[in-house]
């Protein structure tokens, strides 16, 4: 099996860090993008490493005469790569006790696009890693990876069936649970910057499961809500990033 990529950044980010996962790479007709242009030097580098297999050497398609859907764009630029395998769950927490930092779970996302603005905002702030809900979620599928920019190859995940054995592993690693809710009575203001917390969010309809809320050390909701009640789920999980990785 395997994913189509489309933003050059994403596709980047595969060459860089497991190029062997790479299965075809098609950079566009045109010159007008500066991270096709460095997508398509990474891999006839790695070539000339031998690194990547002479069979999937980049392919320039031939300039043909323009279709109406083509317009001026030329063919645009893609690759086929296997889907990152993710990372043991144990080994996602292997240096809680000893590193302060925050982690992630997702409880049930079911929009591609917000897992993916998530994985980019996870990468931006240095996020150890990120566990996702195997049921009634979405799938980190293309759109998740480019919309990610690039965040999925940077941000260790691992996607479990289980998040309540998951948030057990977690606290025996020594991190602390802390769910999201706008009905929470303590504000983000409220919670203490000295430990390792693991940043809990819920989907994006009903937000975190009762069971998930009855296994969190603390719950908090973000303070605002002027005009609008309630944030994005990606949104408000780059605010706890932020917020808690300072």
């Amino acid at each position: 099996m395997s994913i189509t990529l489309k933003n050059p950044h994403s596709v980047l980010a595969v060459l860089e860090n497991r190029p062997q996962d790479i299965l075809e790479l098609q950079v566009p007709t045109n010159k007008s993008s500066d991270a096709w242009a460095q997508v398509e030097a990474k891999a006839q580098e790695l070539i000339a490493e031998r690194t990547l297999e002479h069979s999937i050497m980049v392919r320039r398609p031939q300039p043909h005469r323009k279709s109406a859907k083509q317009g001026r764009a030329g063919t645009a630029g893609t690759a086929e790569v296997k889907p990152h395998r993710g990372a043991d769950l144990t080994n996602l927490f292997h240096d809680a006790k000893s590193n302060k930092g925050v982690w992630l779970a997702l409880d049930q996302l079911q929009d591609p696009h917000n897992v993916g603005a998530i994985f980019r905002a996870a990468a931006f702030f240095g996020i150890k890693g990120i566990v996702l809900t195997r049921e009634r979620s979405a799938p980190i599928s293309s759109v998740a990876y480019d919309v990610a920019t690039g965040g999925v190859e940077h941000v260790p995940f691992s996607v479990e069936s289980n998040l309540s054995r998951t948030i057990r592993l977690a606290r025996d690693a020594g991190l602390w649970m802390l769910g999201t809710s706008e009905h929470a009575e303590k504000t983000l203001d409220e919670i203490p910057r000295d430990r390792a917390w693991m940043v809990v969010v819920g989907s994006e309809e009903s937000g975190l499961r009762h069971l998930t809320l009855e296994n969190c050390d603390e719950i908090c909701s973000i303070p605002g809500g002027r005009a609008v009640s309630s944030l994005n789920v990606s949104v408000a999980a780059g605010i706890m990033m932020h917020a808690l990785s300072d």
